[in-house]
């Protein structure tokens, strides 16, 4: 994803609660790399399962998208 195209997507995603105040614990993975995880999973088509250990764990993937 091209720095421009993250500047539109970001504006899109869900502020985490420990940034605004409402307790919790930071996050362990960038909202960048979870939607070129997304991307890379529809553009080619595969499982979630399936997802390169270049990418965040799967199962972290689809907890944010699930939403």
């Amino acid at each position: 994803m091209t720095d421009a195209e993250w500047a539109v997507v970001r504006d899109a995603m869900p502020v985490p609660s420990w940034l605004e105040g409402r307790g919790g614990q930071p996050e362990g993975y960038c909202h960048r790399r979870l939607v070129d995880a997304v991307r890379y999973l529809v553009a080619g088509g595969i499982t979630w399962r399936a997802m390169p250990a270049d990418f965040p764990a799967w199962d972290r993937v689809y907890a944010l998208f699930r939403r």
